[in-house]
């Protein structure tokens, strides 16, 4: 089995350059964040000519997560227990926003998650990140506890680079979020919860990003950040045979379908 995370950053503008890698990369499952679109905009029929099911979460143009299966796509549920809700306006109702979705794929259960990116460390949505990990964590915690050899994959946008190593230059971001402390303990927790990185061993850094800012060359000078993650629970751990970040799908080029996302696909083998 083939499962793979990307945050295509605009599905509706990206399904060519999506749907032809999933073809080229023989992926079996591939987890999608940032779709921004509704459930109705998404476009499933370039997805079903190559033989994928699609289950979706958008309610708006904002966030939006996806799981495309050719191994079938079973138990579907959009947002996990606890997930905090969030408003950017106060005479606005908070809901839960189109940030987690998960599905059962070949005996697989695939979370497909957007972390909340946190804005600035003063900011409230900074403050509803941690507790969207936290919540997170203690979710992921219970499925563990009721049944220690299921296969799960967290996988998605994470919005924090845990280590100095996953940002080019660490320096340029110290009164930034994705790597403060507070955030990095929040991921830390749910590795310590039983969810393992299972890429890293296999794409070792520094330098080894899934991120580039579309911004002042930043792709070609290799400025990035590694915030894409593929966490598995022991038993989907390992069954990992091979992992590897689709590097040269962030690339532009007259061989290439379409505009980039500014996030590059992130791969595991599982046997």
């Amino acid at each position: 089995m083939r499962l793979a995370t990307w945050n295509v950053n605009s599905i509706r503008t990206r399904v060519d350059r999506v749907t032809d890698w999933l073809e080229r990369a023989d992926v079996d499952v591939l987890a999608m964040q940032e779709t921004k679109c509704n459930d109705d905009q998404f476009p499933t029929m370039p997805f079903a000519a190559l033989g994928y099911e699609v289950a979706h979460c958008g309610f708006n143009q904002w966030n939006g997560v996806a799981i495309a299966s050719r191994i079938g796509i079973e138990n579907v549920e959009v947002g996990f227990p606890g997930q905090p809700t969030w408003s950017d306006k106060p005479e606005v109702e908070a809901a839960a926003e189109a940030r987690a979705l998960g599905a059962t794929c070949g005996g697989v259960r695939v979370w497909s998650l957007y972390i909340p990116n946190g804005r600035t460390v003063d900011s409230p949505h900074y403050a509803y990140k941690l507790e969207w990990l936290a919540a997170l964590r203690d979710t992921a915690s219970s499925w563990l506890t009721s049944d220690p050899s299921a296969p799960i994959a967290l996988v998605g946008d994470w919005n924090i680079a845990p280590v100095d190593d996953d940002v080019w230059d660490i320096s340029l971001f110290t009164h930034s979020t994705h790597v403060t402390e507070r955030e990095r303990s929040a991921f830390t927790a749910v590795v310590d919860a039983g969810f393992s990185d299972v890429v890293r061993p296999f794409t070792p850094g520094p330098g080894t990003f899934t991120y580039w800012d579309y911004t002042q060359l930043r792709f070609p000078k290799n400025r990035g950040m590694r915030i894409d993650f593929i966490l598995g629970s022991p038993a989907l751990a390992e069954r990992v045979t091979h992992a590897e970040i689709a590097r040269d799908e962030r690339k532009t080029g007259k061989n290439r379908v379409g505009s980039p996302s500014d996030h590059a696909p992130v791969v595991v083998d599982l046997a």
